[in-house]
């Protein structure tokens, strides 16, 4: 071995270090499959851990592998992506505006779900937040997220004997993961601190690279805290009131302050829900600290605050009592110079009124400069909710949009999927993701044939199938049953397959598809025309009416008549959906229409030649055009809920019957469901350019960020 081998191992070695600690490989698989190499068995324990696997790993046993020059070869190939890709110049937002320009977004959220490996998320919000942050790198954004970092997560669920949801909150040790503590240049840790009460908290951070995006997670967790004090920030939306509101001290006041210990002074501050909305309040202070009058201060503010709401309901906005605010916010209210009645007027829908609760939306609204929904239909709703609070009697007069949430592509792709475009679009698909153009090639036979369409979607529903039995072999040994009789009869490869996974709020109506027990029962079984469906989600920890939802469904499941053809896969995260959105033909979703804001689940199908049978509610009601997919009934609700869900569910097993169920069996001599296939490539070609964070992104770009009054 010479010298200029060595050096290269060593370049290589150093590169895997610092492209471990990017999460640019989780939506990159030739850097996946590197780490995969390197211990498979790590590789899976540490739920796709790159850092971890790295820290398994001695430094004398990398450079012994990479002395296999193909394999160092192929590290070098991917190092130079990445490098390319964190160095260009013509991005985006380089090209289609002014350029940074001393501009920075920074995009409060309290929770990012970016990969299975990090557990700071708890479901649809930060999966949104966290997609939001990959394509603004993709876009070449000048971006910086601000979030909090829980080491017990949100929860892992297992299910007992019957069924019922159990959780646990095992802790997770930041130097296994890929972030890294904010330390000065002497490398103590940075930290910043809030006054809670009486007492003063402080904290510091890790960072997370995100591409070219970097997100902070600020952490209680410190020796001069008090005890109570250092669990602030311990579990994703623990706790009771008190804990919320100490969260949301945490992430809005000390979010800002963290950013001013980094010397960032950034020219719009994004507030995804109201979680973060008091860095409003933190803003004015510094704004009223220069000699600012109260009115100017508040100008400033709006000006550079924008503020995203993704609640339909009004019980499902933050709201907390007088004394709870007073006792927690006594010292920063003294701060700003204002009474307690002051205060609390700034999240007051009636500023007079003394017995109003301090809603953290109202206070979002009262300071931003620009508000929007997630979808079309959740605009309006929004308008709705909030018209008495901006004066108004007609809805549409209050300033409230909309801007339709996406997926990240790539970061959602299976790798056979990703082959399967780079071989019929060539190899710069990835950088037209929102183009129409792109896409109107699917609708071409002779670029992409019918056959490799279904030869598509019979691997990905094997490769779930296959993934299944996995989990539900240690479901079982789990639980100590014994599955080695059942293995091989846990879904039909052949079958057409659905999936529905999310959290488990009542209003999602998971059982609705067994409304009709004894037809369902009739439907699945069909020895022709066979059905079976995947299910997954966690319910909320307090949400006891979920959690029997979810035992439903499971106790479904173990009939005979359905075991096989039903399953529920404990523990869902963003790498079961990964592999549920991929596998299945079908993704159901049925929510109480209107109180589904957006959903994004079911746009995540779509790069994989899975089809959507949903509510007209959220985006569907915007993407559905009665040739991509399927409604459950159609762009109406009824007042009475238990007449909408007898409805909704006749309706559901009425389309399942006459139409999705027919049109996937019906094949000519080749096998080949001809139909079928023509509603995928109808709904590539329609919902792809539309329903990705890279539009979405660019449109927050458009109409808010890059627009100050």
């Amino acid at each position: 071995m010479n010298a200029a081998f060595m050096l290269r191992t060593e370049q290589a070695i150093e590169g895997l270090h610092r492209l471990a600690y990017n999460l640019w490989w989780t939506w990159n698989p030739k850097a996946q499959d590197i780490f995969k190499m390197l211990s498979e068995r790590k590789w899976r324990s540490s739920n796709h851990n790159a850092v971890a696997v790295l820290l398994a790993i001695s430094h004398e046993e990398l450079q012994a592998r990479l002395c296999e020059r193909e394999f160092l070869e192929r590290i070098e190939n991917v190092l130079q992506e990445f490098d390319a890709y964190m160095s260009r110049q013509d991005t985006w937002y380089n090209v289609h505006t002014e350029g940074p320009d001393g501009r920075l977004i920074a995009y409060f959220s309290a929770e990012f779900g970016l990969h299975e490996c990090l557990p700071i998320y708890s479901g649809g919000l930060g999966v949104l937040a966290g997609d939001h942050t990959k394509s603004a790198s993709d876009l070449g954004l000048p971006f910086v997220g601000v979030s909090l970092f829980y080491r017990n997560g949100y929860f892992q669920q297992t299910l007992g004997p019957d069924g019922w949801q159990h959780e646990s909150y095992p802790l997770v040790d930041p130097k296994l993961l890929p972030v890294q503590l904010v330390t000065d240049e002497a490398g103590n840790p940075i930290t910043a601190s809030v006054e809670i009460g009486h007492s003063i908290v402080t904290f510091h951070a890790y960072r997370v690279k995100v591409g070219r995006a970097v997100i902070y997670l600020l952490d209680t967790n410190r020796p001069e805290n008090d005890l109570h004090y250092r669990e602030i920030t311990a579990r994703v939306y623990g706790g009771d009131s008190t804990t919320r509101v100490m969260q949301e001290i945490i992430l809005g006041i000390g979010g800002v302050r963290y950013l001013r210990q980094l010397e960032l002074q950034p020219t719009v501050y994004h507030m995804n829900e109201g979680h973060s909305a008091f860095l409003t309040l933190e803003l004015l202070r510094e704004r009223l600290s220069r000699s600012d009058t109260r009115e100017a201060a508040e100008q400033w503010v709006r000006r550079h605050c924008v503020f995203t709401t993704h609640t339909p309901v009004p019980a499902g906005h933050d709201r907390f009592t007088p004394d709870l605010l007073d006792h927690l916010m006594s010292g920063f209210r003294q701060s700003l110079g204002l009474e307690h009645q002051d205060l609390m007027s700034y999240g007051r829908e009636r500023r007079d009124d003394m017995q109003e609760t301090f809603c953290m939306t109202v206070l979002a609204l009262r300071m931003s400069r620009a508000a929007n929904g997630v979808s079309e239909l959740h605009g309006q709703v929004s308008r709705e909710m909030w018209a008495g609070f901006f004066g108004v009697s007609d809805p549409a007069q209050v300033p409230i949009g909309h801007i339709t949430n996406g997926v990240h592509i790539l970061g959602w792709m299976a790798n056979r999927t990703r082959q399967f475009w780079l071989k019929h679009l060539g190899a710069k698909w990835i950088y037209y993701l929102k183009k129409q153009a792109i896409w109107t090639q699917v609708s071409d036979p002779e670029l992409i044939p019918d056959e490799d369409i279904w030869a598509l979607r019979y691997g990905l529903r094997r490769d779930l199938i296959e993934y299944v039995r996995r989990v539900m072999r240690h479901q079982y040994q789990r639980m100590g049953a014994d599955y080695s009789v059942a293995q091989d009869s846990i879904l039909n490869p052949d079958a057409l397959t659905i999936g529905f996974a999310r959290r488990f709020a009542t209003y999602k109506r998971a059982p609705l598809f067994f409304k009709e027990f004894n037809r369902v029962v009739e439907i699945i079984n069909n020895p022709d025309r066979p059905v079976q469906l995947v299910f997954a989600g966690k319910a909320h920890p307090r949400d006891d009416m979920g959690k029997r939802f979810i035992q439903e469904i499971v106790g479904y499941s173990k009939n005979p008549a359905l075991f096989g053809k039903v399953v529920f896969l404990e523990n869902y995260d963003i790498n079961v959906a990964r592999h549920m959105i991929s596998g299945v033909d079908i993704w159901l979703n049925n929510p109480r229409r209107p109180m589904e804001a957006s959903g994004t689940s079911g746009m995540k199908i779509v790069i994989h030649g899975g089809l959507n049978f949903s509510i007209q509610d959220g985006w569907w009601r915007e993407g559905y055009n009665g040739k991509n997919g399927w409604s459950i009934g159609d762009d109406a609700n009824l007042a009475d809920q238990d007449q909408q869900d007898a409805n909704d569910a006749a309706f559901l097993l009425a389309i399942l019957e006459n139409e999705v169920i027919p049109e996937f069996y019906d094949r000519d001599e080749f096998g080949i469901p001809r139909k079928w296939i023509q509603r995928i490539r109808n709904s590539m070609e329609t919902l792809i350019p539309q329903f990705n964070t890279d539009r979405m992104v660019s449109d927050y770009v458009n109409m808010y960020y890059n627009k100050q009054d």
